[in-house]
C-alpha cells in the first residue's frame, strides 16, 4: 500500500507506475483505492464509477475498469457534504459528520472488494488517500492505516520533495502512527527530486536512523510527465497570447477537468482555468465544464458576472461549448423537482439551446460511442456519461452515441454530454475546427498516456529498489 505525508504527495502516480513496472514483467496485478473523493470519475464497462486515477492505473496494468478498484467513491457537492458511491452506484448525499458515522459499515465491504481483486490478481497494489496521519480521521479510518491493519498490507510512505520539508513530512508522519501502525511501514519514497542525490544522503541516513526505516529510492522530477490528475486542477501558464485561446469558467464544483487536459496539451491551444474574483478573458473559445452541483453553480457563474461575458464573447463572433453540466446550462431550463443536486426548484438556463433539462435519482452512467457530424464532416467519437438529468433538445442534435442521439448544435454554440469527446483525435480536429482553429492537429491521447506510463515505469525501475518493494516476483514473460 502507497500511503502519502500528504494530499498531491505522488501516490496516485506511485502506483500507476508501479502497475506498470509490473506489467511489463507479466506479473498480473491491479490497482485498489478503498476510499476515494475526487470530483473526477470514470465509467466501468457495467455502468459503474470509479475515480478516475485509478482508471489510469487500471490502464497501466492492461485491465478493464472495474468497480472494485475503487468501492468507495465521494463526489463533493457542497463544502460540508458529497454523493455517496458504493461500488459504483451513488446511493445517497451525506454530511461530514453523518458519513463518518456510517463509515464502519464500509470496512467489510471495502474488504470484500480487495479480496475480490485478490482471488483474479497475483499482486493488488493499493493507493491511500491523504495522509494516515490526520489525527481527527483515525477513528473508523478506511482509507490509510485502518484499512492497511485489517488488510494486514505493508505500507510505503511517499513524500514530494519538491514542495519542501520532505524529511519533517516523513518523520512526522511515521512519528504520529501508533506503534502497530509503524510495524507495517516497510519503506520511504522521496518523489520529485531535482538535483545531484549525494547531496541528500546524509538526510537519508538520518531518516533511517531515527525511524528504523529504509528510504526505497528517490525520484526524479519527470517534466513534461502526463497522468490524468486525480482531482486538482493543473493550471497551465498562459503563453505570449498567440495561439488559439481556449477559456474554461473554474466553477465551484467543476467535475471531470481532464476532460479538457488533449487542449491542455496541445501545441497550438492556450487553455486557462479562470478563478473565481476574475473575469473572463478575451477567448476564441468557451468552454463551460462539468458539475457536481449544476444549478448552484449557474448561481455562481451569474454571480461572478461571467453570464455576460459569454453574452459579450458570442455577440463578437465566439464560440461556446459545454460538456455535461456545462451542456445543461446552456439550455433554457433546468428542473430538479426531487432536489437531487440540493434544494429542490429550477433555474432558468443561458438560454442559448432551445432546451429543458430534468434532473432524475437514476444517473446514466456507461460507456459510449458513435460519430460526430459537424462543420460538414463526420468523425468518431468516444467517451463516457455521468449524469442524472434527462434534456428535451429541440436543436439540432450533431451526435449519435449508442444509436442515441446526443447534443445540440447551432451556429456559435455546441454541448454534449459525453465526457472525453477531446480524447479521440479526429472529434478533438473537428470541434476546433468549427471553433475556428486549423492549424496543428489534435494528439491521440490514449497514445500519449502509454508513452508517459512507459516513462514513468522505466524512472521507477532505475529509482526504486524493487527487491525490497516486492521480493523476487517473477511474471511470465
Amino acid at each position: 500500500m502507497v500511503q502519502g505525508t500528504t494530499s498531491d504527495a505522488g501516490k496516485s502516480v506511485m502506483v500507476a507506475g508501479l502497475c506498470r513496472v509490473l506489467a511489463r514483467k507479466g506479473i498480473n496485478v491491479a490497482p485498489f483505492k478503498p476510499q476515494n473523493m475526487a470530483l473526477n470519475s470514470a465509467v466501468t464497462p457495467d455502468g459503474g464509477e470509479i475515480g478516475r486515477a485509478q482508471a489510469v492505473q487500471a490502464q497501466a496494468c492492461n485491465l478493464p475498469l472495474s468497480v472494485h478498484m475503487n468501492p468507495v467513491l465521494l463526489k463533493p457537492n457542497t463544502d460540508t457534504g458529497a454523493q455517496v458511491i458504493i461500488r459504483g452506484k451513488a446511493i445517497q448525499d451525506m454530511d461530514a459528520v453523518s458519513y463518518h458515522a456510517y463509515k464502519p459499515q464500509l470496512l467489510n465491504l471495502v474488504l470484500e472488494s480487495f479480496d475480490y481483486l485478490g482471488q483474479q490478481h497475483d499482486v493488488r497494489l493499493v493507493e491511500g488517500a491523504g495522509s494516515p496521519a490526520e489525527i481527527n480521521l483515525r477513528e473508523h479510518d478506511i482509507a490509510n492505516m485502518g484499512f492497511a491493519l485489517a488488510a494486514k498490507t505493508p505500507v510505503v510512505i511517499v513524500a514530494d520533495i519538491d514542495r519542501g520539508g520532505v524529511f519533517a513530512h516523513l518523520y512526522g508522519t511515521f512519528d504520529l502512527l501508533s506503534a502497530e501502525e509503524k510495524k507495517l511501514v516497510k519503506g520511504f519514497i522521496i518523489n520529485r527530486f531535482r538535483g545531484d542525490i549525494s547531496l541528500l544522503e546524509s538526510g537519508l541516513t538520518w531518516l533511517t536512523e531515527k525511524t528504523g526505516v529504509p528510504v526505497v529510492g528517490v525520484v526524479p522530477y519527470l517534466h513534461g510527465l502526463y497522468l490524468e490528475a486525480e482531482d486538482a486542477i493543473n493550471q497551465q501558464q498562459l503563453d505570449d497570447g498567440n495561439h488559439f485561446k481556449v477559456v474554461v469558467p473554474g466553477l465551484p464544483r467543476i467535475s471531470n477537468h481532464t476532460d479538457f487536459d488533449a487542449l491542455r496539451l496541445h501545441p497550438g491551444i492556450d487553455l486557462c482555468f479562470v478563478k473565481p474574483g476574475n473575469d473572463l478573458p478575451a477567448a476564441d473559445l468557451i468552454i463551460l465544464p462539468g458539475s457536481k452541483s449544476v444549478r448552484g453553480d449557474l448561481n455562481a457563474l451569474r454571480s461572478r458576472g461571467w453570464d455576460k461575458q459569454i453574452a459579450k464573447h458570442l455577440r463578437f463572433g465566439g464560440k461556446v461549448i459545454g460538456i455535461c453540466g456545462g451542456y445543461q446550462m446552456l439550455g433554457k431550463m433546468i428542473n430538479d423537482p426531487d432536489g437531487i443536486e440540493g434544494e429542490a426548484g429550477s433555474s432558468e438556463g443561458l438560454g442559448y439551446l432551445d432546451m429543458t433539462t430534468t434532473l432524475q435519482p437514476q444517473k446514466t452512467l456507461q460507456q459510449a460511442s458513435g460519430q460526430l457530424q459537424i462543420n460538414h464532416q463526420t468523425v468518431p467519437v468516444r467517451g463516457y456519461e455521468i449524469h442524472a438529468g434527462i434534456s428535451q433538445v429541440n436543436e439540432t442534435q450533431p451526435i449519435t452515441l449508442n444509436e442515441q442521439a446526443d447534443g445540440a448544435l447551432t451556429e456559435q454554440v455546441f454541448g454534449s454530454y459525453l465526457h472525453g469527446i477531446f480524447d479521440e483525435p479526429q472529434a478533438c480536429n473537428a470541434l476546433l475546427n468549427w471553433a475556428g482553429y486549423q492549424h496543428q492537429k489534435a494528439q491521440d491521447m490514449s497514445a500519449l498516456r502509454e508513452q508517459n506510463l512507459n516513462r514513468l515505469a522505466d524512472s521507477l525501475e532505475q529509482s526504486l529498489d524493487l527487491n525490497l518493494l516486492f521480493g523476487d516476483l517473477k511474471g511470465t514473460k
